[in-house]
């Protein structure tokens, strides 16, 4: 049967899953991990992929990239291959090491990028490990205390600063899923999105602006994964308008 073609995201900005064979230990220990980061920071750099975020679960990963030139595809191959290669001669095993083709998720939004980010950041919490400001393997340290891996500026400067990063950090888990289940939204977590997406202008916009710019708004946050019973409940907007816009 043939593989169905990958989603396009047109951001460019991508969750990207990979998970060890039958489930399987992927790393055995911490050089292994260093192992894989410095991998990604190799392809990283040929490739011309930036990474937003990421996380080393045992048995998955999971990053947060922007494929700044359409190479998603050629950089996680040539990242999957050389690790397994890396792996195999380390624990002194023979075969694949990660199940199938890696997934991903577009990310069309700020929205759904910032919940993508928490998402991944509290992999550890939702294993029962640690919480998400002490686990050592993923890239929330380098937006608290710095790193060279992870491009945290955009993800800085659309919260306002560190502070920002941890007070957000810190709010209530959004029911951003992993890729190939569908994404859910919480409505705490939708009120918080409307108003990231919007800002006060688009606030403004949505109640008082002209009939344009209020479809306009309503269009983002139809587009940032919120329902329209959602932005119902929440702007008291008609769900007809809504539907229209």
């Amino acid at each position: 049967m043939a593989r169905s073609a990958r989603q396009q995201s047109e951001s460019g900005y991508h969750h990207v899953m990979m998970r060890g064979i039958g489930r399987q230990l992927l790393f055995e220990n911490n050089d292994e991990r260093n192992a894989f980061l410095d991998i990604v920071r190799r392809y990283r750099d040929a490739m011309n992929i930036s990474v937003i975020a990421w996380c080393l679960m045992d048995n998955h990963i999971h990053l947060l990239l922007k494929d700044n030139e359409g190479n998603l595809s050629k950089a996680m191959q040539r990242i999957a291959v050389t690790f397994a290669q890396f792996h195999n001669k380390n624990a002194d095993h023979v075969g694949h090491v990660f199940e199938n083709r890696f997934k991903s998720k577009p990310i069309e939004s700020d929205a759904q990028l910032l919940a993508c980010l928490r998402y991944i950041h509290d992999n550890p919490a939702k294993a029962g490990i640690c919480a998400a400001d002490v686990y050592p393997w993923s890239s929330f340290r380098e937006y608290v205390c710095g790193g060279e891996l992870t491009d945290t500026d955009l993800v800085l400067d659309m919260l306002g600063g560190r502070e920002a990063f941890l007070d957000f950090s810190h709010a209530a888990a959004s029911a951003y899923d992993e890729p190939g289940k569908p994404m859910r939204m919480a409505d705490e977590d939708a009120h918080t999105a409307m108003r990231t997406v919007l800002g006060e202008a688009g606030m403004y916009d949505l109640e008082y602006g002209s009939k344009e710019k209020r479809d306009a708004a309503l269009r983002m946050l139809k587009g940032a994964g919120l329902t329209v019973r959602q932005i119902e409940r929440l702007t008291g907007i008609g769900r007809s308008t809504i539907q229209r816009a």
